[in-house]
């Protein structure tokens, strides 16, 4: 495909922003699944005779965490984006939403089978049977949440670059913390007027709507704008397994990198503990826990577009990033202090939304201002994939942390000497930024 015809393509608004809504309706219900667990973690620790599991803080800290295990020990986000940028965009869309949909499929049978007293010991862990087959079910559906995560950047990437590419990225982000935040909301209520099992039964007529968006999506791709590699792309621009030493070697990459990773595990593990948090250390209902947690991602639906506009248009994206991780430091700090007022935990959820709205917003459009598009799905799989490390293994410090210190103090501190490092290290790519001179601090709209 000419640069003509593409950049013919990209000029159609109507074109660009109905493939926004429909990859990003996909991407919202993988993260309204995501989420679905975690206002349950009570209801999961009650004894069977009460409707529960009998799950312990770290049963529950194991299976938050299992949905990067395959990802991260057996590599597989790294080969999702090698299967990306290999077998386009259409294919690698459909494989992710059927594996959300397997995955859901066995974490709603771990819930609903009665397992007895059987356990497993799995990497030191003695759990019972139901917690390991709900965390197999979300090390699935976790392959395929990621996948979709890379498929839909990329796809952003695609339509937008030389357009309103951060605003895209943000109203991408804002649909699927929407997601997050329906989940947060109401899946602790539908459990407890249905069943424990309910919300996943939700969750999975959900992603078959998604797979089907993603359809419409392959539909419309494949008549307006034709990824395979035979007939549109010459040599120049197709990938090859040399190009990820291209990657490899930008220390722009590895900056962002190691932001991500400190920055996603101080937010999502957060959000998977924080219903729990307001009601053991701030008295808030169970009935209405979910809503306080769920103001982070709510808050997030309009600012992050607002934020990536601000980015389009005026620049200093690493900037907008350093004060997303400083605002976020300075929640978690103050959730370690000894304050139990619930208004206090209302505002430091609201400061959260702030800055888990201001360094996404800024921080995805600069990928594929340092990597080459033939490349991107390579390079944004290996950043979820060194992410993916983080929010495996902070749960389950957080979970055994829990448990030893039940007034949340030490837990709290984790999260925050990690947001901490987020922020040192977005200073670090403002450094590089000047060296290499990337355009990180320019506008993305190209006038």
């Amino acid at each position: 495909m000419t640069e003509a015809i593409r950049h013919r393509l990209n000029d159609s608004p109507f074109a660009r922003w109905t493939v926004l809504i429909i990859v990003a309706t996909a991407m919202m219900m993988g993260y309204f699944v995501n989420d679905v667990m975690s206002p349950l973690e009570t209801l999961l620790e009650l004894p069977k005779s009460q409707g529960g599991l009998g799950w312990t803080p770290s049963d529950y800290g194991f299976f938050s965490g299992a949905g990067s295990f395959i990802n991260v020990f057996l590599l597989m986000l790294f080969f999702s984006g090698l299967i990306l940028d290999k077998m386009g965009i259409r294919f690698t869309g459909v494989l992710a939403c059927s594996l959300m949909a397997l995955g859901t499929l066995l974490k709603l049978y771990g819930v609903t089978t009665d397992f007895g007293t059987a356990e497993i010991a799995i990497f030191g862990f003695q759990l019972p049977m139901s917690v390991a087959v709900a965390s197999l079910g979300f090390a699935v559906f976790g392959v395929g949440y990621e996948m979709t995560g890379i498929t839909v950047s990329k796809a952003m990437v695609r339509w937008f670059t030389g357009h309103e590419l951060a605003l895209a990225m943000g109203i991408q982000l804002a649909m699927a913390r929407l997601g997050t935040a329906a989940a947060l909301s109401i899946s602790a209520p539908i459990a407890r007027y249905f069943a424990l099992s309910t919300p996943l039964l939700v969750s999975l007529a959900f992603l078959i709507i998604g797979l089907l968006a993603f359809l419409v999506f392959c539909v419309m791709d494949r008549k307006l704008y034709d990824d395979s590699t035979k007939s549109t792309t010459d040599d120049s621009e197709e990938f090859h397994w040399g190009d990820i030493l291209v990657t490899l070697r930008n220390p722009g990459f590895w900056l962002i990198t190691l932001f991500c990773v400190l920055f996603y595990s101080a937010v999502s593990p957060f959000l998977k503990f924080s219903t729990k948090l307001m009601v053991m250390k701030y008295g808030v209902d169970t009935d209405i826990a979910g809503f306080f947690s769920s103001i982070a991602p709510f808050g997030t639906i309009l600012m992050t577009p607002l934020f990536g506009a601000v980015y389009d248009k005026y620049g200093k994206g690493v900037t907008l990033v350093i004060t997303g991780a400083l605002m976020l430091t300075a929640v978690h700090f103050g959730f370690s202090l000894p304050m139990h007022s619930s208004t206090i935990a209302i505002a430091l959820m609201v400061t959260l939304s702030i800055g888990y709205s201001l360094a996404p917003a800024a921080l995805w459009p600069c990928v594929p201002k340092i990597i080459p598009l033939k490349c991107l799905g390579t390079a944004y799989s290996m950043i979820f994939f060194i992410q993916n490390f983080g929010r495996a293994i902070i749960p389950m410090f957080v979970g055994r942390a829990n448990e030893t210190d039940p007034t949340y103090t030490t837990s709290m501190l984790i999260f925050g000497f990690t947001a901490l490092g987020a922020a040192v290290t977005a200073i670090g790519i403002l450094l590089i930024d000047k060296h290499k001179h990337y355009g990180l601090q320019l506008p993305n709209i190209k006038k």
